[in-house]
């Protein structure tokens, strides 16, 4: 399942809540104590931060991992979907967060992709050839756009379901990046 943007404004306004909620995100549940540790930051930062995240839904307890006074969290969703109607009308306030949080994405893409390309060579057979970087041009309407991304998002969410135990040899955690938008031509 993935978050929707409406929540985005108020609940990711700061960069430590992307950086925690990432490290949710790909690296499974964590205590706020561990998650400053491998943050560098102080273990108050995060529990502040980690709470913001909960009371906008981005992340909640594991209780199954905590014990006693140790409270664990996992992020509530593992993507986000960003809805531009959900702000097209909005503040210009709101829209300039909207718009260096998609910022940071794109530039968090960026860098994984090019840790990916970095690290190739270290990756066995099947991984190498598994994996895609395309680049595609299409003549499409704005509602033929959209249910292109509907589709890929549901394709998405129906493999999501098939994920292998964590234990699984081979099994690894995949990052999926896709963008659709226009662009001017002659």
């Amino acid at each position: 399942m993935s978050s929707t943007a409406s929540r985005l404004p108020r609940g990711l306004a700061h960069p430590l809540r992307m950086e925690l909620l990432k490290a949710l995100r790909h690296g499974g549940p964590a205590t706020a104590s561990q998650l400053a540790e491998r943050l560098g930051e102080s273990s108050g930062a995060t529990s502040y931060h980690l709470r913001q995240l909960a009371a906008h839904g981005f992340v909640e307890d594991a209780a199954e991992r905590g014990k006693g006074r140790e409270r664990w969290w996992k992020a509530a969703d593992q993507g986000l979907v960003f809805d531009s109607d959900e702000f097209q009308d909005a503040d210009p306030q709101v829209r300039g967060a909207m718009n260096t949080f998609l910022h940071e994405v794109a530039n968090t893409h960026t860098r994984e992709l090019s840790t990916w390309l970095a690290t190739r060579n270290e990756w066995s057979h099947s991984w190498a050839r598994s994996t895609d970087v395309s680049d595609m041009t299409l003549r499409l309407t704005p509602e033929l756009a959209q249910d292109l991304v509907g589709r890929m998002h549901a394709l998405i969410d129906e493999f999501r379901t098939m994920a292998p135990a964590r234990d699984t040899p081979e099994a690894e955690t995949v990052r999926i990046h896709t963008r659709l938008f226009p662009t001017k031509t002659d």
